[in-house]
């Protein structure tokens, strides 16, 4: 915000997939049954982040009963290059993103124009349209549903870590000693379970909007259908290009394929990318090329889909089965 100045189909095309909107935009409030299929995009105005961190307390307590809760002592992995990654004894920080943080808020001064920006950046999953992450996963525990959120299956995730390896952004982090790598193999598998936004998954079903979305109290984002939500944010970008570029303040649109989180900066993104202090937790704003039009990874995806999705259904009759025993043995004490 201003002062805040200072203040027949080809190989490269089977795995692309289209979203296709149709309704009006929504501002915070509720997604219709009409859009339910419908692939949703977030936007964020950057112009108006005050950096309040509404929006982080927010996914806290809507999310927090998916927070991780790690058995200890955490078994020896074999190999021993196998890290241990324990954030539960920080779960208060906020500064990155972590098992126990899925939205952090990063703050970058930039001067454009005559003039200085503090701008303030909400950082999430971006939610991909072709999500590397879930086409990827050699245990199927990572999926894009039709309205547009890329989720990871905790009940099945192994927490290998491929998610992570392969987004653009280090977006998923790892928890360890919890999931069901302890009750397979807790010396050799993965090593707990990779968490992120799941853009409260749980809402959108019921016809609600992310918890973010809603409890912003300068109205940063708005949710609806991708396609007008890609309008929207092309028409807010002119009022801040000018005689500038307008698709230089937009991010999102077409990073590694295009995603469903859009960012609109009063400021060329570029700047943002430059000012940023990344690293663990704190994802980049660079450009990002469509990973899944590469070959290497086209060809992985196409080896791993059979694969995974076989992994994925005997990984579920096994964590149910063990749900199960567990729940028959505890009727069994009372």
């Amino acid at each position: 915000m201003r002062d805040n100045q200072k203040g027949g189909v080809s190989r490269r095309g089977f795995l692309k997939r289209v979203a296709v909107g149709g309704a009006s935009m929504l501002l915070p409030g509720t997604v219709r049954a009409s859009q339910q299929g419908t692939a949703l995009a977030t936007l964020h105005d950057l112009s108006k982040c005050i950096g309040c961190g509404e929006c982080v307390s927010a996914c806290t307590e809507q999310n927090g009963h998916k927070y991780p809760e790690p058995q200890k002592p955490f078994p020896k992995m074999y190999p021993s290059r196998v890290k241990v990654a324990d954030w539960s004894d920080r779960r208060d920080v906020e500064e990155r993103l972590t098992p126990y943080n899925w939205l952090t808020i990063q703050t970058v001064e930039v001067d454009w124009q005559g003039q200085s920006y503090e701008i303030n950046i909400p950082r999430r999953c971006m939610h991909c349209q072709n999500p590397p992450c879930a086409n990827l996963c050699p245990w199927g525990a990572c999926a894009r549903e039709n309205n547009g959120v890329v989720r990871i299956n905790t009940d099945i995730c192994l927490g290998g870590s491929k998610c992570k390896s392969v987004c653009p952004w280090d977006i998923p982090q790892r928890q360890t000693g919890v999931g069901l790598y302890l009750k397979l193999m807790p010396k050799f598998a993965g090593n707990g379970v990779m968490y992120k936004c799941d853009r409260c998954f749980e809402l959108l079903v019921d016809g609600g909007v992310p918890a973010c979305v809603s409890e912003c109290p300068e109205e940063v984002q708005f949710i609806g259908p991708r396609q007008e939500i890609i309008v929207q944010a092309h028409r807010l970008a002119k009022t801040f290009a000018g005689d500038a570029d307008e698709n230089d303040f937009i991010y999102g649109e077409y990073e590694n394929g295009g995603t469903n989180t859009i960012y609109v900066s009063p400021v060329p993104i570029s700047l943002l990318a430059r000012a940023l202090e990344t690293g663990p937790g704190n994802p980049h704003m660079d450009p990002v090329k469509d990973m899944m039009a590469q070959d290497e990874f086209l060809g992985m995806a196409a080896l791993a889909a059979p694969v995974a999705g076989v992994a994925a259904g005997i990984l579920t009759a096994g964590a149910k089965f063990i749900q199960s025993g567990q729940q028959d043995k505890e009727g069994t004490h009372e």
